[in-house]
């Protein structure tokens, strides 16, 4: 719809300076300001380790714009700190520095530039973050609304995770592929302006997808 004249008659009546304050972009007719009011074009966030906590606290409503979406865009490339395991295989955990002997286990000394052939059929260590090689990848993610602690504000807020077909997600955590993407919305439901305060994590696991709970794989149409 062409609202090019509409606008025109706007500024001739108001002036044509736009208010761009967010919270009164409904009321001066300046959405087109709004950064993320609508899914077609919404905030960008990529993510390439996991896991990646991202946080949210604005406001949205009343005269500002009603919705707000942003879209996380994956391409996992490692794990950063955060080690997932492999079937049979269980995590180590190592702590650098130097320690007292304990029960007559000294502490160990790790080079990398040792032993760097096979030794009595024991191969040399590999230390990396990079991602575990599993069939058919996926990534948890999950989203909670931490609220304001006021219950007429909380009541009516609303986020949602959403598929990249754009359609709404049914739980709050949900599995996709290590190179995808997704969406999350905020959505005011009453005529207020209404604070939020929200946190999506990204990483809660890291599994096959023959692994995963049916319910919890977002859906491609």
């Amino acid at each position: 719809m062409d609202v090019t004249e509409q606008i025109l008659n706007n500024h001739l009546v108001y002036g044509s300076s736009d208010n761009t304050a967010p919270a009164g972009l409904a009321a001066a007719k300046s959405l087109n300001y709004a950064k993320g009011a609508s899914i077609q074009k919404p905030v960008l966030e990529r993510v390439t380790v996991i896991p990646r906590l991202l946080k949210y606290a604005d406001t949205v409503g009343l005269f500002g714009a009603e919705n707000v979406f942003v879209k996380v865009d994956l391409n996992i490339i490692d794990t950063g700190n955060l080690c997932f395991e492999e079937e049979g295989w269980q995590c180590l955990n190592m702590i650098f520095g130097a320690f007292p002997i304990e029960n007559t286990y000294e502490t160990a000394l790790m080079d990398v530039k040792k032993d760097l052939e096979i030794v009595n059929t024991y191969e040399p260590a590999q230390i990396t973050n990079s991602l575990a090689k599993i069939n058919n990848p996926y990534v948890g993610v999950s989203i909670a609304n931490l609220k304001t602690g006021n219950k007429y504000i909380d009541a009516w807020f609303d986020v949602r995770l959403y598929t990249k077909a754009r359609e709404e997600h049914p739980y709050d955590e949900m599995y996709l592929p290590i190179r995808d993407y997704f969406y999350i919305g905020f959505h005011a439901r009453n005529t207020k302006r209404l604070p939020y305060n929200v946190e999506c994590l990204i990483g809660t696991d890291y599994k096959s997808y023959n692994d995963v709970d049916p319910k919890l794989i977002a859906k491609v149409n």
